[in-house]
């Protein structure tokens, strides 16, 4: 057998060595039976030329002959065999991990094609959203274009140069009216309103009420020191007996007829010198502040309440609690019969029409003498002692108020009826404190004297919800306009301010200084994109822009006076913007009656994408701020900044930095394409989040805690239902107030369940209004409350908006609460946390004299969340 070397090779290659060994033997066994032959060609093909043989071959691998092998040669061939063997294994080896290699390369360029068509996927999203953003600043520059006008802003002040000129005093001062007794020239809209003191001791009164309004008078915003820019003059006549108005001719600016001069009459100190001032040659033109008007010039002078309230303060602990609405007497009176006995009312004609019922009724009219507080003839005067008729009226549903004239009694007792959250029952047509613009029928009834024997069944057919609604709209009144000397100033001065048609000045905003270093520029770095970041357009990127501030400033009183005096606004104070600004009919921003819309598909409509190109709803287009409360977790927080990057419709971020030392300078803050600004907290208090921050320029604020994250379409979403409930508190963590059947009172209670009452602002949308109420309004007690526990600040945020609103808040989407997994243990996984949330609600429920939570089974998804589109529609939201 003639084996050459290529076969070998290839026989070596693909045969084991187990089938080599056997072939060998084999061979072996054959090679004697052909030696003969194999020897008697050898010796004829001796001498002749090997010329069919490779050069490159011996003769031995040309011819080879096993048979003449010896054994030793044969095992060396063998060896030789397996040399080549494992050169051939080692060279497949290589082989194989070259085809490794290049494997791993394929994988590698596929992983990166597949990087590179996200990357061209998310550049070509950011192409569109750009593309969007060129159009709606297109659209931006258009309506500027065709406005054609600046934007108005307020004027220099116009003040009074000079003292008022002498004038002779009118002929007739009880014909005097705003237009031909007062002098418009120095209240010019752009004047402020500034408001002069005269000396207190220029006549005689308490050193207590002096004091007290010089106090109250310098608190208020209008006041100023310079008499020849003022617009009015105050005058503090004193209290009780008549005082000496001769002297009025003697006040240095009083120019001879008082024009621009209100007289203080003050009923505090003793009820029994009852006075009042008249119109005269004396008083001239000026206009009279007190509680009795014999001779009432109405729209010129003022009534007003009886100062019976401390100073100042908070005054909110001493008010009663509102519930029961039915308390155990029916209606109740305590009270002197006047001196004379030809009263318009008498008290023992009632009694006789009530002497047939089931219902309790009090009616005192016996008392000590040293407790007797007697009236003008015809009235009834006070019995008993202040104590005592809290007492007994903190039992009434109703008390019975004699009001045939006004005078200190009545306001007295006006007073603490609403104090103690009963309602007044007014017999008599007797004006009450600033019906001018106050609307007192929401708080108190009033009969007149041929209803007498029907009052029963009047009072008694009142059902608890109006009797409810009455408790709180006086306590409203109450708390706003009568419960302090300083409630009482303020309240005469908003209210002439409003009769010459003055704007209020503006909020105080809460400074927002930096909590780094002056001069320093913290260190920046690229925000990493979150790879579990949905891929949906959601909105143009666009330029932070501010909203439109003070636009209603002149004319918000015009349209919405009623309402801001008498339900959710604020008299003394002009705010930028307000959640109950009107709304224009859906056609408006068509047919040019209003500027800034964004309709979804230019008014035609449309689904996904047309709906992320533009904001739609009823309000011109916006941005939101985000709030972020933070305390010494400076990674958590770059976390959450980090997820922000690329938000839509995002005008700023406002972190407060709760941690008395600053943010340490190698700290790299991530780049989110808007601003960041970082506020240093006076303290470390939760009421820090709700101040109103002058770096907030928008009316939508996203409060979030450091370690919540939410998608961007989550925050988008949210922010489109707030836009159309502006309102409410829009959010996400929803919770509820539950009874405790065992103990009584509320239990705060974060269970999963079909009603809810509170949506917490650790990640919600509030209006700025409420942050500024938070911190200006509401009562001290309860934001002490929560510096104490270092909690419930977002139940107070609860508290205030439904109380103002009476509407519970709005969830969105299915998220209950959130989890932040890496982020330290947070203070609400503390079982003392539910404890002093607990407490927290009884508490802030004695404050308001009832619960203002409402409860509410409603939750938003997005429109077409579950609905079946066709294939060339777009849901609004792919994952809401």
């Amino acid at each position: 057998m003639i084996l050459t070397k290529e076969s070998i090779y290839h026989w070596m290659a693909n045969v084991k060595l187990s089938r080599i060994l056997l072939l060998v033997t084999l061979a072996l066994v054959i090679v004697p039976l052909f030696t003969h032959y194999y020897i008697s060609n050898v010796e004829k093909d001796r001498d002749k030329p090997l010329l069919d043989v490779h050069r490159s071959r011996t003769k031995l691998e040309a011819y080879e002959d096993y048979s003449s092998l010896k054994a030793s040669d044969l095992k060396m061939r063998i060896q030789e065999m397996l040399r080549i063997k494992g050169s051939v294994s080692t060279e497949l080896r290589d082989l194989e991990a070259k085809r490794q290699r290049l494997q791993s390369d394929v994988a590698s360029l596929t992983h990166k094609i597949e990087q590179l068509k996200s990357e061209l996927s998310r550049q070509q999203s950011e192409l569109n959203r750009l593309k969007l953003s060129v159009q709606q600043a297109q659209v931006a520059q258009k309506e500027a274009v065709q406005r054609n006008s600046p934007e108005l802003a307020p004027p220099l002040p116009l003040l009074a140069s000079s003292t008022p000129a002498y004038f002779p005093p009118p002929i007739n001062p009880l014909s005097c009216t705003m237009t031909s007794c007062f002098d418009h020239s120095r209240c010019s809209l752009a004047s402020g309103f500034p408001v002069f003191l005269y000396d207190t001791n220029s006549f005689p009164a308490s050193q207590f009420l002096r004091t007290a309004v010089v106090q109250t008078v310098g608190y208020n915003p209008h006041f100023t020191t310079s008499a020849a820019n003022a617009c009015i003059y105050l005058v503090l006549i004193g209290e009780g007996e008549h005082p000496d108005l001769d002297r009025l001719k003697h006040l240095p600016y009083w120019g001879g007829d008082g024009r621009n001069h209100v007289l203080l009459h003050l009923s505090r100190s003793d009820l029994r010198k009852e006075s009042s001032l008249e119109p005269n040659t004396k008083t001239g033109r000026a206009m009279i502040a007190q509680f009795t008007h014999i001779h009432f010039r109405r729209d010129f002078d003022v009534v007003l309440g009886v100062a019976s309230g401390p100073p100042g303060g908070d005054v909110w602990a001493d008010a009663a609690s509102m519930l029961p609405a039915r308390r155990r007497y029916l209606f109740t009176f305590q009270g002197v019969p006047p001196v004379h006995s030809s009263s318009y009312f008498n008290m023992s004609e009632l009694e006789s029409y009530i002497s047939q019922t089931s219902d309790e009724i009090l009616i005192e009219t016996q008392c000590s003498a040293d407790e007797t507080v007697m009236n003008s003839a015809g009235e009834w005067g006070l019995c008993g002692s202040e104590e005592s008729r809290a007492n007994l009226i903190k039992q009434s549903t109703f008390v019975l108020l004699p009001a045939k004239s006004s005078s200190p009694v009545l306001g007295a007792r006006l007073y603490e009826a609403l104090k103690n959250a009963a309602v007044p029952v007014l017999i008599g047509d007797a004006p009450l404190p600033y019906e001018e613009v106050v609307r007192w029928r929401g708080a108190a009834l009033r009969i007149s004297l041929p209803r007498i024997p029907e009052l029963h069944f009047f009072v008694r057919s009142l059902p608890d919800s109006d009797i409810l609604y009455m408790k709180r709209q006086g306590r409203l009144l109450w708390e706003r306009y009568a419960s302090s000397l300083q409630a009482i100033m303020d309240t005469l001065l908003a209210l002439i301010r409003d009769r010459l048609q003055l704007p209020p000045p503006p909020a105080v905003e809460s400074p927002a200084p930096s909590a780094f270093p002056e001069g320093f520029q913290p260190l920046k770095s690229e925000p990493v994109v979150a790879e579990a970041e949905p891929e949906e357009n959601l909105g143009p990127l666009e330029p932070p822009y501010p909203s439109p501030a003070f636009r209603r400033n002149l004319s918000i009183f015009l349209s919405q006076g009623y309402e801001m005096w008498n339900v959710w606004g604020d008299p003394f104070r002009q705010y930028p913007q307000l959640p109950f600004d009107p709304v224009l009919p859906s056609d408006a921003k068509f047919i040019g009656s209003g500027m800034g819309f964004r309709p979804i598909g230019a008014g035609a409509g449309g689904s996904g994408k047309e709906f992320s190109e533009s904001l739609g709803g009823n309000s011109p287009r916006e941005q939101f701020t985000i709030v972020i409360l933070t305390y010494e977790r400076e990674q958590v927080l770059m976390n959450s900044l980090n997820s922000l990057h690329g938000l839509p419709y995002l005008n700023k971020v406002v972190v407060v930095w709760n941690s008395p030392r600053p943010p340490l300078q190698d700290l790299r803050w991530p780049e989110i394409g808007v601003p960041v600004h970082v506020v240093k907290g006076s303290r470390n208090s939760l009421n820090n989040r709700f101040l109103p921050y002058e770096a907030i320029e928008t009316e939508a604020v996203l409060q979030i805690d450091d370690d919540a994250h939410l998608r961007h379409d989550e925050i988008i979403f949210g922010f489109r239902v707030w836009r159309e409930e502006r309102d409410r508190i829009v959010g996400f963590p929803g919770r509820y107030h539950s009874l405790d059947l065992n103990y009584g009172g509320w239990l705060y209670n974060s269970n999963y369940s079909c009603e809810l009452s509170m949506v917490l602002t650790g990640a919600a949308f509030v209006h700025k209004y409420y942050m500024y109420l938070y911190t200006h309004w509401l009562p001290q007690a309860i934001k002490d409350k929560v510096d104490e526990f270092m909690n419930c600040e977002d139940i107070a945020m609860n508290f205030l908006v439904s109380h103002i609103t009476r509407k519970p808040p709005v969830k969105v989407t299915s998220r209950w609460t959130f989890r932040c997994p890496g982020c330290p243990v947070s203070l609400s996984e503390d079982d003392t946390h539910f404890q002093e949330r607990h407490k927290c609600i009884n508490f802030f429920t004695q404050v308001f004299g009832y619960t203002p939570l409402l409860n509410t089974q409603f939750r938003a998804d997005s429109v077409l969340f579950k609905t079946r589109i066709p294939h060339d529609k777009q849901k609004c939201f792919k994952f809401i």
